[in-house]
């Protein structure tokens, strides 16, 4: 059996097959998948921990890291911010269930619409970044306005 090398592979053309499924890396997993495609690539996320975060020797360590991070990596994961975990459970069960919700449900929601306060997509940069990350987002977006429940999903509600 023919194995494909990096000479033949349309990086382009599996991405667009990945989002035309309109069903995120859920909808692989549904359907079976067992290799993760080769536009997906697993990195490690710096991690910021506000502990101490009212020391100003320490504020200006987590601004410093939080400026690193970002320019480097664009994102990062922050740890000892104070959230409930029951906050953090109730959203963590609400994406669960989104995601677990029919299929055409979560297809409604799929968009690359910047201008959308609410939609579903995997990898905002799908066609612009070098590599596509293992995740779907929902995106929630109401920084200039009050959340509109019936915008919401009924799920996450």
């Amino acid at each position: 059996m023919a194995t494909e090398t990096s000479v033949n592979y349309d990086r382009t053309k599996e991405l667009k097959q990945f989002d035309d499924t309109k069903t995120g890396v859920k909808g692989l997993v549904d359907a079976g998948i067992l290799n993760i495609p080769k536009i997906f690539k697993t990195i490690e996320v710096p991690i910021i921990d506000l502990s101490n975060i009212g020391e100003s020797i320490r504020r200006k360590e987590i601004i410093n890291e939080v400026k690193i991070a970002s320019g480097e990596w664009g994102f990062f994961q922050v740890i000892n911010h104070g959230i409930p975990l029951s906050v953090l459970d109730e959203m963590i069960e609400g994406i669960r269930s989104f995601n677990e919700q029919h299929l055409e449900l979560k297809k409604e929601m799929y968009s690359r619409d910047s201008a959308k306060k609410v939609k579903f997509n995997s990898n905002f940069d799908l066609y612009t970044s070098k590599t596509a990350d293992w995740r779907d987002t929902l995106q929630l977006t109401f920084l200039d306005s009050e959340p509109d429940p019936s915008q919401m999903p009924p799920v996450c509600r």
